[in-house]
């Protein structure tokens, strides 16, 4: 498989312009924070600026001074930010923070089927028993990592279980993709759509899963054979500009950016669980493609708005990808941050 062809000094320079404009936006304790700086984090990670860590200090700490609002499933996904935090600084707070919205997701969270989260967007929605593909990232994936991080074992169960019951609810035997969403009541996934960035979520998530859990503990292969054999339907069905159809099966639909850079991230790090390139000419036409959607000032442009489970693939087609979202910001900068220590390059 060929090495990518990559301009080091251009990843760079986009990840400063895209880390810039995004905190020129205003965030509240909610999932578009917790996407948008897990993505800063991410580039903080990889480049070493002192100016990312400060700017996600800056935030943290006024949000903090007034407390930990009520949460959500989706709010839990600042806890990324609180990791990253910790583990950087050593200041307890964040750890202490994160502590409390595992609890939270432990002890509040509504449930169904054994233990898996019924996705909540805020406070002023309920979707009663239902799971989205989401919550593999906003909690199963925070879980997972905490868990790790700590050496609790009841949260990494925990979200380890939440990647297994949305794989059970939500993967489609003929297809391997995922479903958006599952609602147990009605027993069925609702519109049936395979959605480009609820694919992400889950290719993104289960591809960091395997840097956590030991090669040993029975999750691993469950977790690699669900990722493989959806990474194999996904690349047949990237688009010709290097990027994935909001609705991946449907070519009329179009081409949408936080979704693709979170599928090429995933398959990135996919390429790094087992050792090999084979991904790599699907990554190369990414890169060309979400280098393509990346404005002058930073802005990730073709971005679709917040989505709910929609009635029909029109629903999805329908959603506008006209203005800047936290987390197109986040998962451009997440695709961008990992190639800049991929091995194949």
């Amino acid at each position: 498989m060929p090495k990518l062809q990559i301009d080091e000094q251009a990843i760079l320079e986009a990840i400063d312009r895209v880390v810039t404009r995004t905190f020129r936006m205003d965030f509240t304790w909610d999932w578009a924070a917790g996407v948008a700086f897990y993505g800063v984090s991410r580039a903080h990670e990889a480049t070493g600026n002192p100016a990312y860590l400060e700017a996600l200090v800056r935030w943290v700490d006024e949000q903090l001074e007034e407390g930990v609002p009520e949460l959500t499933v989706n709010a839990v996904s600042i806890g990324h930010t609180l990791i990253h935090l910790y583990k950087v600084t050593q200041d307890e707070k964040y750890v202490q923070a994160a502590v409390h919205m595992a609890e939270y997701l432990r002890t509040e969270a509504p449930r169904f089927a054994d233990g898996i989260f019924q996705h909540t967007v805020s406070q002023n929605y309920n979707f009663p028993e239902q799971a989205w593909v989401d919550t593999m990232f906003m909690a199963g994936y925070f879980l997972v990592r905490l868990g790790t991080l700590l050496g609790h074992a009841d949260y990494l169960e925990d979200g380890l279980l939440q990647y297994h019951g949305h794989e059970r609810f939500l993967q489609d035997e003929n297809t391997n993709l995922y479903y958006h969403g599952w609602d147990h009541l009605a027993q069925n996934n609702m519109s049936s759509v395979f959605w480009a960035r609820g694919n992400s979520w889950a290719a993104y998530t289960m591809s960091m899963a395997l840097k956590e859990v030991e090669v040993t503990h029975p999750s691993y292969m469950k977790i690699y054979d669900s990722l493989r054999d959806q990474a194999s339907s996904l690349v047949r069905l990237q688009a010709e500009d290097g990027l994935w159809h909001t609705v991946l099966t449907d070519n009329s639909s179009y081409t949408e950016t936080s979704g693709s850079a979170g599928i090429a991230a995933g398959l990135l790090r996919f390429n790094e669980a087992i050792g090999s390139p084979l991904y790599n000419k699907y990554i190369q036409k990414s890169l060309d493609g979400v280098f393509g959607r990346i404005a002058d000032n930073g802005t990730v442009t073709h971005v679709s708005a917040g989505t709910a489970v929609m009635n029909d693939k029109e629903g999805y087609k329908g959603v506008a990808d006209k203005r800047i979202q936290g987390w197109g910001q986040g998962l451009a900068l997440v695709f961008l941050s990992s190639l800049t220590g991929y091995q194949w390059k």
